[in-house]
């Protein structure tokens, strides 16, 4: 048994094996051959896996995320069997007399760069597609997996790090943990890990060796126990076990009001990634939706998604929350959530770029497909929006003469849309100073306090050498929280925390004495905080 020692993200113990996920491009060796003939033959057996995957892919992604963005699949089967490309494999292969892998390397590269020097916008784009499909050909030559896709058994990811585009992508029902060697508790796939309600360590010493090992994973402890011996492994179990039964007895609140005893309500919201997470938001009897980031519709996609498969995903969350409020937030992309097709530029200091609101009033085209998709599922349910990273009331005002420009249209055209409260995050210390005149412009508040932690503590949330001084309980930001709250209330603003700090039970009591409405937590957490609240002497 080997023992190593990480920082928990999230409590629980999972048990399983190891699926150590290799990122990025290989390294292809150029091998000679002697038999072409079996070379080409073992290409062909990799093509066609290579589609049987694909074909897999496409299936998922049309049930989880639409028709349009599953489409990327089906063109990336079309690639792999083009006539052009397929004899480029087959002629280095022959001509050279060289490995498989080499060969389909070789013709990824030439093709890639062919389609980035033309003019055409299209075939630019069909570069980072050749570059896909040769890359999963050379992975199942060499037999190597990347951890995403089809997942032939619930496991434990162990990669170096992952990023939210990566995560996103992964079958979350065969994910028992994830344990990485860099990252921070702070991150967003961290936020992932806790939305999911599986348990995580980051900062652990790893090990490719680790690959197709049994493993335990103690979120309570920070631990990851490789090839347990039998004792260790009893004992862990039995802890599951009790873990699990702790679980049942919270599902005996299903249904209860969030009141503490002295009378005081709260509304006990649930954050979202997707679609998919709904269900979850269901089992946990969550009041609401108070988060619903929808940037990770556009990290799973290719290329930007249109007004037609971004208005599936609001209407289907809105029909299956038949009636509770959803909160989408609008795209909130750049700093650490990074989309490939948006081209943008390298930064020293991306928290503080061009991220967020920022790329949405400066790309109204992008701005104005979502929010048209928005308004359109509006229709279907009960759908607010909320806009992040303000730090001016011009923003803001700029943002609600679009919406009424959409809204006319919408009407000219006779398509119907519903009574929609638009608020703003608050996030940053320029939006808690002038709360009081931002309350004037909007519905609500939903205080993101990572951000604001970070902004107001002037330290990197994505640093995890500074993991030890970033204090979300610092005095500074308790009271730009209570400031927000009480600037809302007097202007007429409800006002909600969405970020981690929402789930940070020892500040419930807080919270709920500083008089917030809301807070939107993981999934996991709804029932253990309205257990707190129905318990709590206030």
């Amino acid at each position: 048994m080997e023992t190593y020692t990480g920082k928990s993200i999230f409590k629980g113990i999972a048990i399983g094996k190891v699926l150590f996920y290799q990122k990025g491009e290989q390294v292809v060796k150029r091998v000679k051959v002697q038999d072409t003939a079996a070379e080409i033959s073992r290409y062909e057996a990799a093509r066609e896996e290579a589609l049987r995957q694909l074909n897999v892919l496409y299936e998922k992604a049309l049930k989880e995320v639409g028709e349009t963005n599953a489409a990327v699949f089906e063109v990336h089967a079309m690639m792999i069997e083009d006539d052009d490309y397929v004899d480029s494999i087959r002629n280095i292969i022959e001509t050279q007399q060289v490995n498989a892998e080499f060969a389909v390397a070789t013709t990824g590269d030439n093709f890639s760069r062919m389609f980035t020097e033309m003019d055409d916008e299209y075939f630019k784009a069909r570069a980072a597609d050749v570059k896909d499909i040769s890359e999963r050909l050379v992975n199942i030559l060499s037999g190597r997996t990347d951890g995403q896709g089809d997942l032939e058994e619930p496991v434990i990811i162990v990669a170096d790090d992952l990023a939210p585009s990566e995560t996103v992508q992964m079958d979350k029902d065969k994910l028992l943990a994830f344990v990485t060697r860099y990252g921070s508790a702070n991150s967003h796939t961290a936020i992932l890990a806790r939305t999911m309600n599986i348990p995580a360590l980051i900062g652990t010493d790893i090990s490719e060796s680790w690959n197709g090992k049994l493993a335990v994973v103690d979120g309570y402890t920070g631990l990851i126990y490789v090839e347990p011996d039998e004792e260790t492994l009893k004992e862990l179990k039995r802890r599951q076990e009790e873990d699990l039964h702790a679980r049942e007895l919270l599902e005996q609140l299903k249904g209860k009001e969030d009141i503490t005893p002295g009378g005081r309500s709260i509304r006990l919201y649930a954050n979202i990634g997707g679609v998919k997470d709904v269900a979850n938001v269901l089992a946990n009897d969550a009041a609401g939706i108070g988060l619903f980031r929808s940037e990770f519709l556009y990290l799973e996609a290719e290329d930007y998604p249109d007004e037609e498969s971004q208005f599936q995903a609001y209407k289907t969350v809105a029909e299956n929350m038949a009636g509770k409020k959803v909160i989408v937030r609008t795209l909130d992309i750049g700093a650490d959530k990074q989309a490939e097709y948006f081209g943008l530029d390298h930064e020293e200091n991306p928290a503080m770029g061009y991220r967020a609101i920022r790329i949405c009033l400066d790309r109204k085209e992008i701005f104005r497909t979502q929010l048209r998709a928005l308004l359109r599922a509006s229709a279907f349910g009960n759908i607010g929006i909320m806009y992040p990273m303000i730090i001016s009331v011009d923003e803001v005002r700029k943002i609600k003469e679009i919406v009424e420009e959409i809204k006319k249209d919408l009407n000219e055209k006779g398509i119907p849309y519903g009574n929609v409260e638009q608020g703003i995050m608050i996030e940053t210390p320029a939006a808690v100073m002038i709360s009081d005149m931002l309350a004037e412009e909007v519905d609500f508040f939903s205080i993101g306090t990572n951000d604001l932690t970070q902004y107001t503590l002037a330290i990197d949330r994505q640093n995890m050498k500074l993991d030890n001084i970033y204090d979300a309980h610092h005095p500074a930001v308790l009271r730009m929280i209570r400031m927000t709250i009480e600037n809302g209330h007097k202007h007429g603003c409800w006002v909600g925390i969405c970020g981690e700090l929402g789930a940070d039970m020892t500040l419930t009591k807080t919270f709920l004495e500083m008089g917030i409405d809301e807070l939107s937590v993981s999934p996991s957490f709804v029932l253990p905080i309205r257990k707190l609240i129905r318990e709590m002497e206030l």
